[in-house]
């Protein structure tokens, strides 16, 4: 399957008709988010992209996990940023899953490592980095944190042990609805493309603008319906335009109207099938 040239939108110019289909915390309607089990999924599915959310432990690893609690999507207690990567790894990170899928069935008791185990950023980047095809990764680091500015410095030296700190056409892009994260990224590692998360349109970037250094724009889908206009200034300025998390159909079809160069979906196989993939 060919890929799009995703030179294209790196600079912010519109894709010719081919968004990218990036799967939300993996294939994640089907399989455990933020699982390898999920990330797996994706990639046999034929996603083009990958995004996940990175939080520090306080042994300072990068760990893909979306809550600042491990509650919601573990069998424990606490917050992740106070708690060792040992930890965090002890812990089910899948059965919540089986769990929600059952309903008012027995759910069975997910046992296998990549349904169950925690998920480094390293080793989903060494995933993505084995995989005989390109697959793109979007990273959204999480804020606000205890660690502010050391989730991007970490990052940063994360992504020069794989090669691509530098390399503007790398597989890696940075995420944030941070603007203080975005512009530690713009200085930890210009080279590497940054998009700037909005659920809102703050009244600076009504205009069409994007921060300094930042031509891609990350925008809900719910702020897609509801202020079109918004979105449309920001392809009239040039910038690329990520939409989230996409799962209708309706919306998918929205995305593609609206000229969006990569639609975030948490059910990629369906998106790929629907646009004809």
């Amino acid at each position: 399957m060919a890929l799009p040239d995703t030179r294209l939108w790196q600079r912010g110019q519109v894709a010719a008709h081919r968004p990218l289909v990036i799967a939300h915390r993996g294939a994640s309607a089907h399989e455990p988010e933020h699982t390898l089990a999920a990330y797996t999924e994706a990639i046999k599915a034929g996603s083009d992209g990958l995004e996940c959310d990175v939080r520090l432990t306080a042994d300072g690893h990068l760990v893909c996990v979306h809550d600042r609690s491990v509650r919601r999507t573990s069998n424990g207690r606490g917050l992740v940023s106070t708690l060792e990567l040992t930890d965090l790894e002890g812990l089910d990170w899948g059965s919540w899953k089986a769990r929600e899928d059952a309903g008012d069935e027995e759910p069975d008791v997910v046992t296998t490592d990549d349904r169950s185990h925690l998920l480094t950023l390293k080793k989903l980047l060494s995933l993505v980095a084995d995989t005989d095809r390109r697959v793109e990764v979007a990273i959204e680091t999480k804020h606000p944190t205890r660690y502010g500015g050391l989730v991007e410095r970490r990052l940063t030296e994360l992504l020069q042990h794989f090669g691509w700190a530098d390399a503007p056409d790398g597989p890696v892009r940075v995420m944030s609805f941070s603007l203080l994260a975005v512009r530690r990224m713009r200085q930890l590692a210009p080279a590497v493309p940054r998009v700037f998360l909005m659920k809102q349109v703050p009244l600076p970037f009504r205009d069409g603008s994007l921060p300094p250094g930042v031509d891609i724009a990350g925008v809900s889908v719910q702020l897609l319906r509801r202020h079109p206009a918004y979105i449309e200034r920001f392809r009239e300025r040039g910038n690329g335009l990520f939409v989230f998390t996409v799962d209708d159909l309706a919306d998918v079809d929205l995305c593609l109207a609206a000229g969006a160069d990569a639609i975030i979906t948490n059910r990629p196989a369906g998106v790929l099938q629907h646009l004809g993939r």
